[in-house]
């Protein structure tokens, strides 16, 4: 499958899972829902590796950079990421998503010695612009309630959302290390996932929270959907773009995501953007496109075409 088309699916998906998320929320608590999810996504993947033969151990030197993988990628970053949005809007927690765009690149200097290029740093301020201009209003309204006396809990829930976003980026450098011990993307998926889901487990219990069985067929419905595609589909789509492109470019799969999310609340829901949302969007897309055209290597190419 070629890599825009990867790109386009990964977009799409994500940008269409917070409706998903809705239909999880109340009844059981976010980290339970989160085992649920990649619990369900590991155990997909195992049968699907093993239908087609796949030799489902793995070793250790293997296994410890798929465990890193899950623990950052899976567990930390959804911990807080989930904890975060309840002391902060969804729209804020997006723009310091964007951000993301900066510690790839950043991260990926730390550990491959990729070079930083204008373009990337340019691109990636062009990126949280849009972003933020996407959800101005949403961040005004948080801002004027800090400042009307509401309580000190923005202050964690800013630390929360910053956190999952360095925890994802480090996720998008291991899974390099993860390809250079194996090429079987699925089967090292649902290793990392099954890592993932058993760390947010741990935290479940440490925390005092249980493991409520919903009855609702919508929660099901959801769970599914964020199982199979949000999560197998997905980022099977978003790993494999991190080899072929690199995860400074693949990043900007996050830029799209806000964008298609708003444009299907003005089919669902009916929402209405202004200027500056629209202005917003056409800076996300922008950014994307100018990112994308960025010519310079990265260690991750070099790594697929060795």
């Amino acid at each position: 499958m070629s890599s825009p088309l990867l790109f386009i699916i990964a977009c799409l998906i994500w940008g269409s899972t917070f409706f998903a998320i809705t239909l999880q929320l109340g009844e059981v608590a976010p980290a339970v829902s989160v085992v649920y999810r990649f619990a369900l996504s590991a155990a997909v993947l195992f049968a699907w590796c093993l239908a087609r033969g796949d030799k489902l151990l793995m070793p250790w030197r293997t296994q410890r950079w798929m465990f890193l993988q899950g623990c950052a990628t899976f567990g930390l970053s959804y911990i807080c990421t989930y904890t975060s949005e309840q002391y902060l809007v969804s729209g804020l927690v997006a723009v310091l998503f964007a951000l993301m765009v900066f510690w790839n690149p950043i991260l990926n200097r730390m550990a491959f010695g990729t070079p930083l290029s204008w373009r990337t740093w340019s691109a990636g301020a062009v990126a949280i612009c849009g972003v933020t201009l996407l959800f101005f209003q949403s961040i005004v309204g948080a801002w004027s309630e800090i400042l009307s006396g509401g309580n000190g809990h923005f202050l964690l829930g800013l630390a929360l959302a910053l956190t999952a976003t360095i925890a994802s980026s480090v996720g998008n450098v291991v899974v390099i290390k993860v390809r250079e011990q194996s090429s079987n993307v699925l089967l090292t998926m649902a290793w990392s996932m099954l890592w993932g889901s058993l760390l947010v487990a741990l935290w479940v219990l440490v925390s005092g929270q249980s493991f409520t069985v919903p009855a609702g067929l919508p929660y099901w419905g959801g769970l599914l959907y964020l199982s199979l595609f949000g999560s197998v589909i997905a980022f099977a789509a978003y790993f494999t773009l991190i080899h072929r492109i690199g995860s400074h470019k693949a990043v900007y799969i996050g830029v799209v995501t806000p964008v298609i999310s708003v444009l299907l609340s003005i089919q669902l829901e009916h929402f209405r953007p202004g200027p500056l949302q629209w202005a917003g969007m056409v800076l996300c897309l922008s950014s994307v496109a100018w990112a994308l055209q960025s010519d310079s290597p990265s260690t991750t190419e070099s790594i697929v075409e060795a």
